[in-house]
Order: structure tokens, then sequence, then C-alpha cells
């Protein structure tokens, strides 16, 4: 499947109907995953806060994970070392299990296990990767769902502005820096790491309000900024959050290009700046001549550390 066919078929993973149950007795969640795969864990954090969800990108379990925690494993080729490590540690401290993955030692692993669709890159699976959990505690209506779809397809149709933001920051070799606005913060995460794996660029990404207590002395001060490229990622329903972007522009002297959430729906207007940030890095992989699908140099660390 070609890389722009991959991100076509976000909208369709929205229709994924396959979930899991919620044990009565959860208390807290804890979601493992990584890369591409882990992404969804940080947007369901934003998108859901009936009960404490604790994100892990790492080896291990917190201490506090017990026999009323509900722990998902993400893993899209089910072999994340570090997400079957945090799973089998959560297991051992008693905790209720689910996991989704396309397949792999994961698969064994849990107690629930909802397998999603093989072949694709798993940044490109998000949609596989949320909607069990979207579905499984109820957080949007179907036709919360289906205003997404409609939004997702008229990016797929549409994405002249996304193009243009490339453009510029192919001319310029500039490194992108993005910024989120609550709760759109690990959107702002995904934009980089979209730009680092398609475009094969660093990027950077932080949030407002944080940034103002410490990115604001840099953006003023910082040597040769023109080689930077601005994103905030805009949110006009955090209206207090909202007004310290002119005035950052402002008084740091920082042109900012803002990408405005669209849609009735927080997963819609989340979804959509996903969307929104993955055609960018994919046209920017294209204007630099780059394969958005290769993944080489991270298959070449994972065999030296199988050895």
């Amino acid at each position: 499947m070609e890389f722009r066919e991959e991100l076509e078929s976000l909208k369709e993973q929205l229709r994924f109907s396959e979930t899991f149950d919620v044990p009565q007795s959860s208390k807290n969640i804890a979601i493992a995953g990584m890369g591409g795969s882990g992404i969804a864990a940080k947007l369901f954090q934003e998108l859901y806060s009936d009960v404490p969800i604790y994100t892990i990108d790492d080896y291990s379990a917190p201490s506090f994970i017990g026999d009323d925690t509900l722990f998902i494993a993400l893993s899209y080729s089910g072999n994340t070392e570090e997400t079957l490590a945090a799973l089998e540690d959560a297991k051992r401290r008693g905790a209720r299990t689910a996991a989704i993955t396309s397949g792999g030692k994961l698969e064994s692993m849990a107690e629930q296990v909802v397998k999603i669709p093989k072949g694709l890159q798993p940044r490109s699976a998000l949609g596989y990767m949320l909607m069990p959990m979207i579905r499984a505690f109820g957080v949007f209506s179907e036709p919360d769902i289906g205003e997404a779809y409609d939004l997702l397809k008229g990016i797929d149709g549409k994405n002249d502005g996304e193009r243009r933001m490339a453009e510029e920051i192919a001319s310029g070799n500039c490194i992108p820096v993005i910024y989120g606005i609550a709760p759109y913060r690990p959107v702002a995460y995904r934009w980089k790491t979209q730009f680092n794996e398609n475009a094969k660029i660093l990027a950077y990404s932080s949030s407002f309000p944080e940034l103002n207590h410490n990115d604001t002395m840099a953006l003023r001060d910082t040597y040769r900024k023109d080689e930077f490229y601005f994103i905030v990622l805009s949110n006009e329903r955090r209206h207090e959050t909202m007004r310290r972007v002119p005035i950052t522009e402002r008084i740091t002297n920082t042109e900012f290009r803002i990408v405005s959430a669209e849609g009735v729906s927080e997963l819609s207007r989340m979804l959509g700046l996903v969307h929104r940030g993955d055609y960018v890095s994919y046209h920017l992989a294209g204007l630099m001549n780059r394969d958005p699908k290769d993944v080489g140099c991270i298959e070449d660390l994972k065999r030296e550390l199988d050895k």
C-alpha cells in the first residue's frame, strides 16, 4: 500500500467496531505503548477523564498498579519489547489486562485482545488503536464519529494548505516547532513525530500555557530564529489560553502559523488537526525526496538491541 493510501485509510479506521469490556472494578487505567502505537494512548488521555489515566512509554509499570487497574497494551506489531515488559510487570501486580495489536507475542499475553488489520506503518494505524478504547468507554456517539469521518474525508480531498506549509518549511530548510493548546498537546507531539518519521527531520513540540514559563525567553533571544518554523494548533474554546498566543508573538517578535481545530465534537477537532499534520509531513517528505515509509534506521537499532 502506498503511504498516501495509508493516510487516506484513517477515516475508514474510525468505523472499526471491535472493542473490549471494561471491568467494573477498574478505578484507574494504565496504557502502555511506544512510538506510532503509543500516540493513541496520549490522545485518549486527553479525551477521557472519568478516572485517572497513566500512560507508559518504558519497560515497567508504576507501583500504584494493582487489581483495580485496567492495563491496556498497545503495540501494532505485538512485539514491542518495552510494552511487553510493562505488561508482564502489570500482570505481576494483579492488573486486569487488554491489548490492541495486529498479532505478535502480545496476542497471547493479555486477558482480552482486540485484533486489528496488518499491513500498515504503526503510525498509520492510529484509528485502529484509538477506536477500541473510544468504544469501550463510550466516549463519543456514532454521530460524533460520523462527523470525524466526514472531516477527514474532506482533508483527504483537499490539503493544499498543508502542501503550502510543507513548501515553506522546505524552502527555508526550517526546523518545525509545534505548539499545542489543551487538549491538543499530544497532537503537537504527533506532528513532531510525523516530521521525524515521514520527512526525516528534527522537530520540537511544546504547549501553551506551559511554554510561557520557559520558551518565551528563547523565542525572544534565540540565535538565527529564522531557521525555525513556528506552528500553533489553536483552540478557540480555550479563550484564556488563546489570549497568550498574539501576546507571545508580539513581545517576542515571532511569527506563528495558526492551524485551527474544526468540527463540533472533540473527536473531530482532535483528529482533524492530527490529519492535517500527517499531510504536512507527507508533502514535506515528497519535496525532500524522502520515502515516508522508510524506517530502516529504527529497524537497525532493534537488530542491534537483539544481539
